[in-house]
């Protein structure tokens, strides 16, 4: 993995050229971020189960369907199976958060988690939620102790919301 300066950096180095305004700008700022980045991985890492677990609950009361029988989350197999992946998404998305750089979960994440949701015919379109859901709790937390972090907390959230929306497949 690499954090947004080292890419911005690579490309530069790749190009022979030297930092011009826009990349000058650039680190500028990452760097005036940082305390707003840091306060949400904190927060992701202090209470990533109570984040989930508040994610899980949203998404349940807006499609009961969900956890109904027939529903993709009925079963405790399939349950825990939908709270785990979201807690594997939480992780990648504080990852790519401090290293300020949304793209460095695409090969992991989203590549392979496309490939796993399409051979068992699992539907994107609750997970993409249940993505949205956790940047909405993580940035009313934030808002509450005083942050204001909502531009800054989504950008991660949001790029895996448009790459599993892309490919939403259907239940079978």
């Amino acid at each position: 993995m690499r954090d947004a300066i080292t890419g911005l950096i690579g490309r530069y180095d790749q190009l022979g050229r030297y930092l011009d305004r826009d990349a000058i700008d650039r680190i500028s700022s990452y760097f005036s971020e940082a305390q707003v980045r840091l306060a949400a991985v904190e927060l992701i890492n202090r209470e990533a189960a109570e984040l989930v677990r508040e994610a899980a609950q949203r998404l349940w009361l807006e499609d009961p369907e969900l956890i109904l029988p027939g529903g993709n989350a009925y079963t405790t197999r399939r349950l825990s199976a939908g709270r785990w992946d979201m807690g594997y998404l939480l992780r990648y998305a504080s990852y790519a958060r401090i290293a300020d750089d949304a793209t460095i979960r695409n090969e992991r994440v989203l590549n392979g988690l496309d490939d796993t949701y399409k051979s068992l015919g699992v539907p994107t379109g609750p997970t993409v939620r249940s993505i949205a859901l956790l940047a909405d709790v993580i940035c009313e937390q934030l808002s509450a102790a005083g942050i204001d972090a909502s531009a800054v907390v989504r950008v991660p959230f949001d790029h895996l919301c448009r790459g599993l929306a892309a490919t939403n497949v259907r239940a079978r």
